[in-house]
C-alpha cells in the first residue's frame, strides 16, 4: 500500500489537527484485524443513532465503554479462570478473545446509554446541538419612513 505524506499541508492548515490524524488513521487501517467484533449502526431518527455489537461469549462484566471528547471505546475482555483451561473442544468457533473497537463521533453526538441482549450489546447515541449552534431565522422588517433633515444655512462672519 502507498503511504501518503501529509506533513506538507501542516504549514497551511491551523487547527485542523483532528482531521489530519483521521486521514492517517484511515491510511493504516488494516481490515481483517478490525473486523471482530462484527457491529452495526443503525439511524433511529435524524438526531438518534445505535450502534449494535455482536458480544457473545462476552458478560456484562467483561465489556467497558468509554467516551471521551468526540471517541467511544468499546473494549471486551474474558477472564479465564483454570477450570476451562481443561476442556477439550473438537470444534472451537466461539471467540472471546480480546478486543477493542474505537468509533468517532461527531460533534455534539452524546452516549445516551447502553444495555446487552442476547448476545448484542446496543448502544444509544443522540446528537445534543447547543441553542446557541443552532440555525436561527431572523425576521426582515420593512424600512421605516426616514424624516426629513433640515439643513442648517451657515451665516458668513
Amino acid at each position: 500500500m502507498r503511504t501518503i505524506d501529509l506533513t506538507p499541508l501542516n504549514r497551511f492548515a491551523v487547527g485542523f489537527d483532528r482531521m489530519q490524524r483521521q486521514l492517517e488513521g484511515m491510511a493504516h487501517l488494516d481490515e481483517t484485524a478490525n473486523a471482530y467484533p462484527p457491529y452495526n449502526i443503525e439511524v433511529l431518527s435524524e438526531d438518534a443513532y445505535r450502534i449494535t455489537m455482536a458480544v457473545a461469549g462476552f458478560g456484562l462484566d467483561d465489556l467497558d465503554i468509554t467516551a471521551q471528547d468526540t471517541q467511544l471505546t468499546i473494549a471486551g475482555r474474558v477472564e479465564r479462570d483454570d477450570a476451562n483451561r481443561d476442556v477439550e473442544y473438537l470444534h472451537h468457533g466461539i471467540a472471546t478473545r480480546a478486543f477493542e473497537r474505537r468509533f468517532e463521533l461527531a460533534d455534539h453526538i452524546k452516549v445516551i446509554g447502553a444495555d446487552m441482549h442476547n448476545g448484542l450489546l446496543h448502544i444509544d447515541l443522540a446528537r445534543e446541538v447547543p441553542e446557541a449552534l443552532k440555525p436561527r431565522k431572523i425576521k426582515i422588517e420593512a424600512a421605516k419612513a426616514k424624516t426629513k433633515t433640515k439643513a442648517i444655512e451657515q451665516k458668513a462672519a
